[in-house]
């Protein structure tokens, strides 16, 4: 006879989708008026624990979703993609909020047989190669781990904001994704970046150190840069290609499904 699951994971073990009647409200926009505050607490009192944050800790927009998240659910749940390939700051970082807001991380992690089949058969920098090889570095380190964890969610949270870039202008605060089974909420998403900045300086909210080193967006390592003041935040990305590309497709492009920005 199967063992029981833990008890922090018993909630994981069966899908359950929300009632009809919410993702018809979220479908046809009812949710786009809301504050981010609104659209966080009302996230906690349908989805919760089947609810999570996706936190790169390499941009502040995750960083003020965590810290406004968990004034709202103390128990909210946090995850975030650990490529092999991120900074020391990043990791830095991760400890830091542990530390702040007694909070555990949910680490997803590649499967490493893939991802050695990638690297023995490209190189370790195949991403600088062409944009298929890039993408897939990105699917088989995010895409991939992303999707078995979102598997056994109702509904999950993002930074993502409108002025970040062409690929994100027209984000919504609220969506479904997986064919109507899957809550994408963005509740940053009419946030200015001016916004985003005041409001972790008003609440001394930790931040990723490269951010103040010229790096407003921080993903791994190898495909980060930092960029000239007044430049598009996302030029730092993928600085090699064009600007319509600048995605790892967790939000857009081939694959719909992930989380992290």
């Amino acid at each position: 006879m199967p063992s029981a699951a833990p008890p922090h994971l018993r909630h994981l073990r069966k899908p359950r989708r929300p009632a009809a009647a919410l993702l018809d409200e979220i479908s046809s926009g009812a949710w786009e008026p809301l504050s981010a505050e609104e659209i966080l607490g009302r996230a906690v009192e349908h989805f919760h624990p089947r609810l999570a944050l996706s936190c790169s800790f390499g941009n502040p927009e995750g960083l003020v979703l965590l810290h406004l998240l968990t004034r709202i659910e103390a128990a909210a749940r946090v995850y975030t993609i650990d490529t092999g390939r991120l900074p020391q700051e990043t990791y830095d970082l991760m400890d830091r909020v542990r530390d702040r807001y007694g909070i555990e991380i949910e680490v997803l992690l590649p499967e490493a047989a893939p991802v050695e089949a990638m690297v023995r058969r490209h190189g370790m920098n195949l991403f600088y190669e062409s944009l298929e090889k890039r993408k897939l570095c990105c699917r088989l380190r995010k895409v991939e781990p992303s999707r078995r964890y979102l598997a056994g969610l109702d509904a999950y949270i993002t930074g993502l904001r409108r002025e970040q870039g062409v690929t994100r202008s027209a984000t919504p605060k609220a969506l479904l994704e997986d064919d109507g089974r899957l809550v994408k909420l963005n509740p940053l998403a009419d946030w200015s970046h001016d916004q985003v900045m005041r409001f972790v300086r008003e609440n001394a909210v930790p931040v990723n150190r490269l951010n103040q080193r010229g790096y407003p967006s921080v993903g791994c390592a190898p495909c980060t840069r930092a960029v000239r003041p007044g430049d598009d935040p996302r030029s730092g990305r993928w600085w090699w290609e064009q600007a319509t590309t600048r995605e790892c497709g967790l939000h857009s492009g081939e694959e719909n499904e992930g989380s992290g920005i």
